[in-house]
């Protein structure tokens, strides 16, 4: 029922001229899905408080509650056509009126969904032109219930199924999405647990905080309410820069059961990595930070290792963040490892020397779909400096690509060795003593996946040159005979 919705939803999206792409698309359902899924929310809480004898507080004034403007009801349960808001008296209700009075709540407590409310709807906008056609999709979401746990789950799915196809829908896309059976094996192999603030900062949609949350709610013996508590409002932080990712990413978490994400909105690069202190610090980091150069030289003066990479910057940044024994799971691209200029070097030494780089996976090319470059995944603790580095490098007997991506039983070899850290065709380890010293290239050079040349003898070959040149002399007398 709910994937019908949302191709209906998109059917007339694609109608309206203030929705062009994707993008578009997502942001718009969202708003809209949101605020339903808040009334059922709130319905579900009143519920809960009735039967604890307790008295409800509505969070939203009367006139701006979704059974009031976007699904007024008649006795029957149908949509009363006589109060529901329509045509341009909808738009102007929806821009005017309701907008700038959910943008409000962001003075609320920020551990609230609150101000989660208010945040969102500070960055977003209605693009939806028509008010006959913001009509009709109301009309369709007012029929989506999300009150049992099984339809919770349906739509958390499905948003998800949207970022991915989001993800897709272009180079700026593409910048929020990581593959799920990636994260969720990066998350394997890390291991949270309760208890440990779990941080990603440059999260995008959120991806590694859903699949954090659901590993831990999926891995742990019944939560009681004071584990479920920690896991609501004292593990799940992140930044974003890009309002529509932030957006997501809030929406994606809240969605998924979170209800007050400590997501903000803000340049995580902004931030003097030498302001950071103990307080700041996390247990757990998940990232797939952006990468590429142009950072201008006011933003490095805020990291000891200055470069123009992003992904270099961030890297320092989370080394910072990590807590003594803290664990982390970066994507970065695999050049990282063996670039000579100063700047790479330098990282690489204080990454070896602060954190034991434990573990170095090498994905192949075409896991991030229309991204050009093949990435690692590095694994590490902080603390102690890195002795030894097991690699395992994944091989793959087909192309990957939008329509054969990466899955969870490509990576089944991978998190099954990298729990003892075994040997195999794929894994190998290597000393950081047996490195250049220089230079530490940590390249991923496979011992055992070059195969043997036989080299032949300079007489060898100039025997064979002598036999191509008589065949070949051959061959052209015959010509010269039919001329």
């Amino acid at each position: 029922m709910f994937e019908q919705a949302f191709k209906n939803i998109d059917d007339i999206l694609r109608t309206d001229s203030g929705s062009a792409t994707e993008l578009d698309y997502v942001e718009q359902t969202s708003w809209i899905i949101f605020l339903k899924y808040l009334h059922d929310l709130e319905l579900e809480n009143a519920k809960k408080a009735e039967l604890s004898g307790k008295k409800h507080e509505h969070t939203f004034e009367p006139k701006f509650r979704w059974d009031t403007w976007a699904c007024p009801r008649t006795p029957d349960g149908k949509i009363d056509h006589h109060k529901a808001l329509d045509g341009k008296d909808l738009k102007e209700f929806v821009d005017e009126k309701l907008f700038p009075y959910l943008k409000k709540f962001k003075s609320a407590d920020p551990d609230t969904v609150e101000y989660k409310v208010g945040e969102i709807f500070s960055e977003l906008k209605n693009k939806i032109t028509s008010g006959y056609k913001l009509r009709e999709i109301l009309n369709i979401v007012c029929d989506l219930h999300f009150q049992r746990s099984e339809e919770k789950h349906e739509l958390s799915h499905l948003y998800e199924a949207r970022i991915a196809k989001m993800g897709n829908a272009g180079r700026n896309g593409g910048e929020y999405y990581t593959p799920r059976p990636l994260i969720r094996t990066i998350v394997q192999v890390v291991r949270p647990e309760i208890g440990d603030k779990i941080y990603d900062g440059a999260c995008g949609s959120a991806g590694f905080l859903v699949e954090a949350f659901k590993y831990l709610t999926e891995n742990s013996a019944k939560l009681s309410t004071a584990e479920m508590r920690t896991l609501q409002t004292k593990t799940f932080y992140g930044k974003e820069i890009k309002s529509l990712a932030y957006i997501i990413g809030v929406m994606n978490m809240i969605l998924h059961g979170v209800e007050a994400p400590h997501i903000r909105h803000m340049d995580t690069l902004s931030q003097n990595v030498n302001d950071i202190q103990e307080k700041d610090r996390f247990e757990v980091i998940l990232a797939n930070p952006p990468f590429g150069a142009g950072i201008g030289k006011e933003v490095q003066q805020n990291f000891p290792i200055k470069t123009g990479e992003t992904a270099y910057l961030f890297l320092q940044h989370f080394i910072k963040s990590l807590k003594a024994g803290g664990r982390a799971g970066i994507v970065i691209k695999n050049t990282f490892l063996s670039n000579t200029d100063d700047a790479s070097v330098r990282l690489r030494r204080h990454l070896l020397e602060s954190c034991n780089l434990h573990t170095v996976l090498d994905l192949p090319g075409g896991v991030f779909s229309g991204a050009g470059v093949k990435t690692v995944v590095l694994f590490f603790e902080k603390g102690a400096p890195t002795k030894k580095v097991w690699y395992y490098q994944l091989k793959l007997d087909r192309n990957l690509g939008k329509t054969n991506p990466i899955n969870e039983k490509d990576l089944a070899d991978f998190v099954k060795l990298q729990k003892t850290k075994a040997d195999s065709s794929n894994a190998w380890s290597v000393k950081v003593s047996d490195l250049d010293q220089e230079t530490l290239d940590l390249s991923v050079k496979n011992p055992k996946g070059t195969e043997t040349v036989a080299h032949r003898s300079p007489k060898d070959i100039l025997k064979e040159m002598v036999k191509l040149d008589a065949e070949s002399a051959k061959a052209l007398a015959g010509i010269k005979g039919l001329l």
